[in-house]
């Protein structure tokens, strides 16, 4: 899955609801050992992280890790979007009982709906702008910060209402020269990156902001696009670790995707650096904080 408001990337509204105590009786089903398939639950319609053709780096990681225990790669598809895990992580309406997947490949570290891995990405929202379109004065965090009077008439920020971005905008007094982007449609297929991608590319606004790993998969797609990482500020955090997760208590299956993480952390790291997701280092055994948002 995917910082946005939390994951960070898939724009991710990630929901963190409190589920009813019962959900945790629930039998596992199959063992990690017992399966002949590495049972993915994904959204089909999610890059750079996930697609249906097997596009994204969470595809391609299951696929690795599939390959590396003998197994084939089989995914549950599901739209990103509020019910998420219930419909697929934690879905044993099957015939004979079984859940539908087992393993979903990127959630926040601080997910509360299963039990997560240790973290395998770490990376942050990022500001992006088109060259030419009268703000390559931009290049770092700071220039956006200490704008003149002259440069901020220049401005034409999209904004999100999910995302630590409005905040930070609102603090720094660019309120008056940001417009809201247009709502995310209907469209499963549609995602926050392909609204920031229509604005920017037409011109309706001139600085948006976006998960790091959508913005370097826009970057990816338009090299005239520039993408400048944001670092905390203001009191507002902008980056955030990922980790995979498996139902509680599927404790066999836990402890094996984090030996296949780091087992496989110098390869991983490479694939998100081909996807272009702007990473920083990542910080283990760190105590994960208390976060209501959904």
């Amino acid at each position: 899955m995917n910082a946005m408001t939390r994951q960070p990337w898939r724009l991710i509204p990630l929901v963190q609801l409190v589920l009813a105590g019962a959900a945790s009786c629930l039998a596992l089903g199959a063992s990690a050992g017992d399966d002949p398939t590495f049972k993915v639950c994904a959204p089909p319609y999610s890059m750079p992280m996930s697609h249906e053709d097997g596009a994204g780096y969470e595809n391609r990681i299951a696929e690795m890790f599939a390959a590396q225990l003998g197994q084939k790669a089989t995914y549950t598809w599901f739209p990103q979007r509020m019910g998420f895990i219930r419909a697929t992580l934690k879905n044993n309406e099957t015939d004979d009982g079984s859940y539908k997947c087992d393993y979903v490949m990127g959630v926040v570290d601080n997910f509360e709906l299963a039990a997560t891995t240790r973290p395998y990405m770490r990376s942050t929202w990022a500001l992006v702008y088109r060259k030419g379109a009268g703000v390559d004065w931009i290049a770092s965090q700071s220039d956006l910060k200490q704008a003149t009077d002259e440069q901020k008439q220049q401005l034409k920020i999209g904004i999100w209402d999910q995302g630590p971005t409005t905040e930070w905008i609102y603090r720094l007094g660019l309120i008056e020269q940001s417009q809201p982007h247009p709502m995310m449609s209907g469209d499963p297929k549609q995602s926050p990156a392909d609204v920031v991608e229509r604005e920017l590319m037409s011109g309706n606004a001139n600085v948006s902001f976006l998960w790091g790993p959508l913005a370097g998969h826009l970057a990816k797609k338009h090299p005239e696009l520039v993408v400048v990482p944001l670092h905390e500020d203001e009191g507002i955090k902008f980056d955030f670790q990922i980790v995979m997760a498996v139902r509680h208590g599927d404790d066999k299956r836990l402890e094996q995707l984090n030996a296949l993480i780091e087992k496989n952390q110098g390869d991983i790291d490479k694939l998100l650096a081909s996807y272009g997701v702007p990473l920083l280092e990542l910080q283990l055994n760190q105590k994960p904080k208390e976060d209501d948002d959904d």
